[in-house]
This record gives structure tokens, sequence and C-alpha cells, in this order.
């Protein structure tokens, strides 16, 4: 049983090697990178996060979600086109419309028995066979890849926010937008700093295997690398 162990660890060693040559081959510099933004998090971003989450009202905070997820929904409905799902563009299209009008320009979610889908343009690279490539991590942007860093320059002329005009209106919205994503995580980070002892690796791991699932609808084929038999 000792001898088992030993190999199985050994085994788990080498698998766990290969997967971060192939995946994270910058992991150094990706490493700098995720301290520089936990650094920039822990001392700015989070505090503000926390005392927005404790002082404005739950149906404001909705309200703020709902605008967002509704300008979310045009970047959806364009990949949902590139990539022929024609009924769900339909579907996200008619979300769009109707919560950019009967909706107060999507304040409110008169859609939500539509479902929500989650579709942007480093999905449709992957849709249409492109690899991810090495996992990156961008300044205050967070987690990415190769792939997903090109869909998300790519996303941005279909971008409300992207393609307003006025600067500091643009500027407001895209810190606005991203205030409201951060408050959505403080649950979730909850569980991450009691669960987990390498926050990058885990990170890093998560992100991964949720674009990849992703990409495949749910149901993404099993990863094989170079020294599985």
């Amino acid at each position: 049983m000792l001898i088992t162990s030993l190999l199985l660890a050994g085994c788990n060693s080498i698998n766990l090697s290969a997967y971060t040559q192939q995946k994270d081959p910058f992991e150094k510099f990706n490493r700098g990178v995720f301290k520089f933004n936990d650094a920039v998090d822990r001392a700015v971003v989070k505090p503000v996060a926390q005392g927005y989450a404790k002082v404005v009202p739950s149906p404001v905070k909705t309200m703020v979600s709902n605008f967002f997820s509704n300008l979310d929904d045009v970047v959806v409905t364009a990949n949902d086109l590139l990539q022929f799902k024609f009924r769900q563009a339909v579907s996200d299209g008619a979300r769009v419309a109707f919560n950019s009008t009967f909706g107060l320009l999507g304040l409110i979610n008169i859609t939500d028995r539509l479902e929500k889908h989650n579709e942007d343009f480093g999905q449709t690279l992957g849709y249409w066979g492109v690899p991810s490539g090495p996992y990156l991590m961008l300044p205050i942007l967070g987690p990415s890849t190769i792939r997903d860093g090109t869909g998300r320059y790519t996303d941005s002329y279909f971008s409300v926010i992207s393609n307003t005009k006025d600067v500091p209106t643009r500027n407001s919205a895209w810190a606005a937008e991203g205030l409201d994503t951060r408050v959505g995580l403080l649950e979730e980070e909850k569980v991450l700093d009691e669960a987990v002892i390498d926050r990058y690796s885990f990170i890093r791991d998560a992100y991964l295997q949720h674009r990849q699932s992703l990409v495949y609808d749910g149901n993404p084929p099993r990863q094989k690398y170079d020294d599985d038999e």
C-alpha cells in the first residue's frame, strides 16, 4: 500500500508538471502580476466593493446589475450569430430589445423567463477550433488566455460602453461595471479564503476549466496530456 501510494503521488506530480508546462508556461510572470492585482484589490477595490455592498440598498444594486447585464447581452447576441446559434440569438436579442425599452434601459429585467446566456468572442474562437493558448494573468483585468485576451479586444467592437465617445462617461461606466462584478464575488471569495492554500493555482485551474466548459456549452471533452497513457 505504501509503495502504491508513493507511485500514485509521483504520477500526480508528473501530471501536474505537464499540465503547468502546457497551460501555464509563463507562471513566474503570471504570479508576479497576480501579486500586483491582489495588492491593488486588497488596498482599493475590495474595500470600495464592501462599502458599496453595505451602503447601497439591494433594489439599487439589482438595477445596476440588470443594466450591465443588458449591455452584455448585446455582445452575447453578436457572438450567438457568429457561432450560428440562431435560436439562442433570437432569445438573447429579445432580451436586449424588451429590457432596453420596457425595462427602462435594462434597469428592470422583464425577460427573466428567457435564459441568460454567456457568450463572448473568446468562446466563439474556441467554438471554431482555436485553442486557448497559454494562460495569462492580465494587470487589473485578471485571468485570461491568449485566445480570451484576443476575444476581449474583439468584443470591444460590439460593446456599448467601449463605443461610447464621451471619455469620462465611458471610463465611469467601466469603473461601475468592474465594481458591480467585484461585489458579486465577495461571497464566493469567503469560500476561497477558507478552503484554498494556493490562491493562484486555484484561480488559474478554475478559470481554465470554466472557460473550457463554456466553449462546449457545459459538456467539455476530457483533456489529455502528453504523459497520459
